[in-house]
């Protein structure tokens, strides 16, 4: 589990394949975050992407990412020296600053605008149509594993605004993105649950009255 709350970036340092089924390694350097007590076999979030930790070498953190994950999100497109956001997971007793975030991504979505404005910058999103309905004003969203609050929505073009403050802005990779650039989208679990179960009382109030 993750809270979206971003640690710092990284870069990557390497890219290989060699693998049967497809799958390629990744390093990334975690000079800018902290390794202490972390293992082989520890989850990380990179880009809000759930990875595992394979080898840890100095700074020079391995993962190992799958053709599915390849397909789905933006690590498939990533090339050497890339920057990438990084959280480690949630501990017991960690401050919940975010939210609750399992890092399995379930969309992504195309940058379409980029506004500044003094510090800080608002992006618009276009959203898959199929998770468009889980985007609410005010609610959660994870872009690239930042927790953040969605702005306003237009649901019939299936679009987002988001408002960046600099603290992000410093800290991920958000400021680097261009137009037309892919985010990777996690939406909210509750908000998930609570949508498809209103739904489905709906639907089955619909069809007793018929």
């Amino acid at each position: 589990m993750f809270t979206g709350i971003v640690a710092g970036t990284g870069q990557i340092s390497s890219i290989s394949g060699g693998y049967n089924n497809g799958a390629i390694r990744l390093v990334i350097d975690f000079s800018s975050v902290s390794t202490v007590g972390l293992v082989t076999g520890a989850s990380v979030s990179v880009d809000g992407v759930c990875l595992t930790v394979v080898e840890i070498n100095t700074s020079n953190i391995s993962f190992d990412a799958i053709p599915e994950t390849l397909e789905k999100t933006t690590l498939g497109s990533k090339a050497i020296g890339d920057s990438v956001n990084l959280e480690r997971a949630l501990k017991m007793g960690d401050e919940l600053g975010g939210h609750i975030l399992s890092g399995h991504i379930c969309s992504t979505a195309t940058l379409l605008e980029k506004i500044e404005n003094g510090d800080t910058i608002d992006i618009l999103l276009k959203i898959d149509s199929d998770w468009m309905k889980y985007i609410l004003p005010k609610g959660y969203v994870a872009l690239d594993g930042i927790s953040l609050t969605v702005g306003s929505t237009t649901k019939e073009e299936c679009t987002c605004w988001i408002h960046l403050i600099p603290e992000t802005l410093s800290r991920t990779t958000l400021a680097l993105k261009s137009i037309g650039d892919l985010i990777n989208v996690e939406i909210d679990n509750q908000t998930q649950a609570i949508v498809d179960t209103v739904e489905r009382i709906m639907k089955t109030e619909n069809e007793v009255m018929k």
